[in-house]
């Protein structure tokens, strides 16, 4: 029998927790840097090198690899035997751990989670509860699984219920185009399998915690029906073109993990949950002799990329940006932004259209005429940082307010991450504004390019208030030009094409 003690069980938590907010699995910089130098696509290897940049920089300033810190999900085991010193049950203690991971001041994480989310959804303030999932199991020990998964992936889940007979492959590559890119691929696929719908779910999650191998499966070759389902899933869901960020490139997924269930002989449940470019978990045994902390990996480790500006990217002002301007620009260009913008995301979005639709002025200090806005909820700043990392968000979510903004409030321009909905590249089109994309899991190399941050509006929403950007040099990619161009149309279905000429070839 062990005894496992209280502080040595939410240190063990916290510490995992802070780990990973830096510190990408070494198995997954592998993986992204094998896809790197076989990428073909420019716009997809700019965007590999990106995150490979990005996460060598958070390795080596201790700070969020995303400003997405995510929703704490555990998958805990304990044993028969062991016995608990404590003044508190195991959900208390682990939240009490994710409080203190995210309360850290040495590395503030994002606050990103809200209760009553049907209702008021208001932000609990330090990122708890957690997502538990508890079960008992033989022995004196407790094996922790933890995961930080981001919104931007998570909203990306989908679940079926197929016929015993129908094409469970079929279903997965008719599904991933639907998701977009809000995903922030390259990622990893989790694939449940049978039992009941939540069971399918929960296995799909569990999935994404396995290390990546497809590489060496590939080697040796499938030795059962899953391993050959993983293997052909792998390959066609390449073979489909979207790319890294969903560009069009070579690679769209690292790794496809499946896990299965016996179920209803009516039945076969199917679940799919990606992992992002933010890849985020630790494990961790308790055995009664302490905590049981990450060892941090050697920097050694990572590949020595650099990024830097390809020779066509064009310099751009947003001081004195006009539609004139904007116009000249095609989908797919690549621009360095300096300047001034303003943020926003949902919540300010939702206010603002309040707002104007009572006839009321928008508050002082926000007007967005000739101006561009940053979907972004950036990580609070410690130390002499200016902003904490400040990725972009999915930018889908504000397509219903897209006509707003642009009928409305002068806007021109548009930043975030991932395609933008039919319907809202009409509008773009239509108003002749633009759409540009940042990279999402490159969020603390983009806050290097912040020079200065200040509130200007709705301070009560925390991460999702409006902020003005001062910027220098800040990569982005047009996504839609001012004639409704989409680089995330054209770019998957080029390197599909591309794809399947090399295959006959």
């Amino acid at each position: 029998m062990s005894i496992i003690k209280k502080q040595d069980f939410i240190d063990s938590i916290a510490d995992a927790l802070q780990y990973i907010s830096y510190y990408h699995p070494l198995d997954f910089i592998q993986a992204v840097h094998q896809a790197y130098l076989k990428e073909e696509s420019i716009p997809a290897k700019d965007a590999l090198a990106q995150i490979l940049v990005n996460s060598r920089m958070c390795a080596q300033g201790h700070r969020p690899i995303c400003q997405d810190t995510g929703i704490v999900t555990v998958f805990i085991e304990v044993g028969m035997n062991v016995q608990w010193d404590s003044d508190m049950d195991i959900k208390a203690m682990i939240n009490e751990g994710v409080r203190r991971a995210y309360m850290n001041p040495d590395n503030l994480l994002r606050a990103s989670i809200v209760a009553d989310p049907a209702g008021r959804r208001k932000n609990t303030g330090d990122n708890t509860p957690a997502v538990i999932h508890f079960d008992m199991v033989a022995g004196d020990k407790v094996h922790v699984n933890i995961a930080a998964k981001g919104g931007g992936s998570e909203n990306k889940a989908k679940f079926t219920m197929l016929n015993p007979s129908d094409d469970l492959v079929g279903w997965i590559l008719n599904t991933i185009p639907t998701m977009g890119a809000g995903w922030c691929p390259p990622g990893i696929l989790g694939i449940g399998i049978g039992g009941t719908a939540e069971k399918a779910l929960l296995l799909a999650k569990e999935s994404l915690l396995e290390p990546i191998d497809i590489q060496q499966l590939k080697q040796r070759g499938a030795k059962n029906r899953i391993e050959e389902l993983r293997l052909e899933i792998y390959e066609k869901v390449n073979e489909l073109g979207i790319g890294a960020q969903g560009l069009g490139g070579l690679t769209t997924v690292l790794d496809v993990k499946i896990l299965d269930y016996p179920t209803h002989a009516a039945s076969l449940p199917v679940a799919l949950i990606p992992n992002c470019a933010a890849t985020r978990h630790a494990h961790f045994t308790l055995d009664g002799n302490g905590p049981a902390l990450q060892t941090p990996p050697r920097l050694e480790d990572w590949p020595d990329i650099t990024w830097q500006a390809g020779a066509n990217t064009r310099s751009v002002n947003l001081n004195n940006i006009t539609r004139e301007e904007t116009a000249k620009w095609n989908s797919g260009d690549t621009i360095l932004l300096s300047g001034k913008m303003l943020t926003g995301r949902d919540a300010a979005h939702k206010r603002i259209s309040d707002l104007l639709a009572k006839g009321e002025k928008l508050p002082d200090g926000v007007d967005f005429t000739n101006r561009f806005i940053y979907y972004v909820g950036p990580v609070d700043p410690v130390g002499k940082e200016v902003v904490g990392p400040a990725g972009p968000t999915t930018s889908t979510r504000m397509d219903k307010f897209t006509e707003m903004m642009l009928g409305q409030t002068g806007l021109i321009g548009m930043i975030g991450k991932a395609e933008r909905g039919p319907a809202a590249i009409e509008v773009i089109k239509n108003h002749k504004a633009v759409y540009l994309i940042a990279v999402g899991g490159a969020a603390y190399l983009i806050s290097k390019a912040i020079t200065s941050a200040r509130t200007v509006a709705f301070a009560d929403l925390g991460m999702e208030a409006i902020y003005e950007f001062e910027i220098k040099d800040m990569p982005v990619t047009v996504a839609v030009d001012s004639r409704g161009n989409s680089i995330h149309k054209s770019g998957p279905a080029e390197w599909k094409n591309i794809i399947l000429k090399k295959k006959v070839g």
